[in-house]
């Protein structure tokens, strides 16, 4: 049977898989993988670019998700899904990424350099839908402000922003962006001097 063309595929193996990670993939993947790898992705960078009103926020108090932006540079990681697992872990990774058609990501390969080995793979990456009516680009109080008070589905949008930052920190990455507004919201935990 030919391989499915909707499926990417790309990989020194017959018909693996890549995805890049580069947010919650990162510390939640939620499919079968094989192994990882480090990871660089040129020409985008990782924002808090997107409104959540379902996994991490309401529409009345809607939070912020992470997506890849235009421009830049963004460190992560390279999932490798073995041939046999791509169609499934493609399948579960629309279904997390474009809920019920709500296309605020575009499923993309991208080339992508795996730093262990030096080189470069076509890995599925989701890049924010700059059309899509959720996408925005709040200053970093702005999204301090929203991240602080969102809750959705998923749980908390500081818990989100806290296991990324904890987990980039664990493959020695920093992102400044985040950083700043992780700083941002513990300055707002801390009680006010009289």
């Amino acid at each position: 049977m030919p391989p499915d063309p909707s499926i990417p595929h790309a990989g020194p193996r017959q018909g693996d898989l890549h995805v890049f990670g580069y947010g919650s993939l990162i510390w939640k993947p939620g499919f079968e993988h094989a192994g990882t790898h480090p990871a660089l992705l040129r020409g985008f960078h990782r924002r808090f670019c997107l409104w959540s009103r379902l996994y991490r926020g309401t529409p009345a108090a809607p939070g912020l998700v992470l997506g890849l932006d235009r421009g830049g540079a963004c460190r992560g990681l390279v999932f490798r899904v073995p041939g046999q697992c791509a169609a499934d872990v493609i399948a579960y990774l629309d279904a997390r990424e474009i809920p019920r058609g709500e296309d605020v990501y575009v499923r993309r390969m991208l080339p992508v350099r795996l730093l262990d080995q030096d080189r470069v793979v076509q890995a599925v990456a989701y890049v924010a839908n700059r059309r899509h009516s959720s996408y925005c680009r709040p200053c970093p109080d702005t999204a301090a402000a929203a991240i602080a008070r969102g809750v959705g589905q998923a749980g908390t949008n500081r818990d989100y922003l806290l296991h990324t930052v904890q987990h980039l920190d664990a493959l020695g990455v920093r992102d400044a962006g985040l950083d700043r507004i992780a700083a941002l919201l513990t300055r707002q935990d801390q009680p006010a001097v009289a």
